[in-house]
């Protein structure tokens, strides 16, 4: 058994809420955080079969893609598909847990998931989540005072890169200067030209704690005046986060073979596999938006993909992109495409929390279409 927190610590860890779009509901549902959850089931989407499906199979936690509450309600009741759905959950002490636009970015999320399946590699994000904004401080202090400035730096907030942090670099100069009246030099006197041994310390830093980390430099600095500079550092654009993924196929294939071979790598749907394109086109480099991609168009029709997957393509945005000779289109089931992303965190659940939680990934189709004539 693990407690509901701790498993929506681990899934928050993997798909920081933050990361959502402003519209987006994700998070915990439903449930008691302090609640034992020893069964996890996995879902795309939180409706009454599958809810029927983790009750009779007794699950502590349903997992979903898609939030049952997209939209403000003014009640729960179970007289609407919504409110029966919630009220079967919590009739079987099941909570529930959503991760969407989330995990729609996220490294190892949905995106990553689908390129996974087609067994693209070198994958990288169609539109990389912007970095955190980061600024670097510079400061010039005297040897014997540099190691007291450097620690109040690093504690402020200064200096953390990826999975280190007290990172900073020095270098020896000599600093001159001369005081004049109505300074009070702590090294120095008035009038005289003062030679010092000084230390230049450089850290970068969060934008967001560019206030902190400049008070407690100051204020450990020995100088009534001391010599600083902050500077904001570009994006180097190398985000591994961000929407969409492309990347290349192990060898070239045609657009008909790529499309046969996403045909059984994704859960069987009336929807189908549907093509825009010369069946006989090379394909090798392949971008792919599990989920409604065409708001993508735009910013792929002058791309180096050859094709691009995704779902719920319009007519007339599918009919100006193939137009413009861009890359060819396959349209896949919304359901199939993001249903990829579940075996994925299932294996992550296993991994950190090994024996003691058993998990599900439900293989109900519940995409809204039923069949095709």
């Amino acid at each position: 058994m693990a407690l509901l927190r701790e498993v929506v610590e681990l899934v928050h860890g993997w798909y920081p809420p933050a990361t959502a779009e402003e519209w987006d509901a994700v998070g915990l549902v439903a449930g008691d955080p302090a609640a034992e959850v020893g069964r996890v089931l996995l879902a795309v989407d939180p409706v009454l079969p599958v809810a029927d499906e983790a009750a009779d199979w007794g699950a502590d936690l349903l997992v979903v893609h898609h939030p049952l509450f997209l939209r403000p309600v003014h009640g729960v009741a179970a007289t609407t598909p919504k409110g029966r759905t919630l009220a079967r959950l919590s009739g079987a002490g099941c909570a529930l847990l959503t991760a969407h636009t989330n995990a729609d970015v996220a490294t190892g999320g949905v995106s990553e998931a689908l390129a996974a399946r087609l067994g693209l590699s070198a994958v990288t994000p169609l539109l990389p989540a912007p970095a955190t904004p980061l600024d670097k401080v510079v400061v010039f202090v005297p040897v014997p005072d540099a190691e007291r400035v450097r620690e109040a730096m690093v504690t402020a907030g200064a200096g953390r890169l990826g999975d280190y942090d007290h990172c900073t670099f020095s270098s020896l100069g000599e600093g001159r200067f001369r005081p004049l009246p109505g300074a009070t030099p702590a090294i120095g006197q008035v009038g005289a030209v003062e030679v010092v041994e000084e230390v230049r310390i450089e850290s970068v830093l969060p934008r967001g704690r560019r206030s902190a980390v400049v008070r407690a430099m100051l204020a450990a600095h020995p100088y009534e005046e001391p010599a600083w500079d902050l500077l904001e550092l570009a994006d180097a654009g190398t985000s591994t986060t961000g929407t969409g993924r492309v990347g290349d196929l192990p060898a070239a294939t045609t657009l008909h073979d790529l499309a046969a071979a996403l045909a059984q790598a994704l859960p069987a749907t009336a929807h189908g596999v549907r093509v825009g394109g010369d069946p006989d086109r090379p394909v090798r480099r392949v971008a792919v938006c599990a989920g409604a991609g065409d708001f993508l168009l735009d910013q792929l029709a002058d791309s180096d993909a050859d094709v691009f997957v995704t779902s719920d393509l319009r007519h007339h945005p599918a009919s100006e992109f193939l137009e413009k000779d861009g890359p060819a289109l396959v349209d896949v089931a919304h359901w199939a495409a993001e249903w990829t992303w579940l075996p994925v965190v299932e294996a992550r659940l296993v991994a950190a929390l090994g024996a003691t939680v058993e998990t599900r990934v439900s293989t109900l189709v519940t995409d809204p279409w039923r069949f095709r004539l």
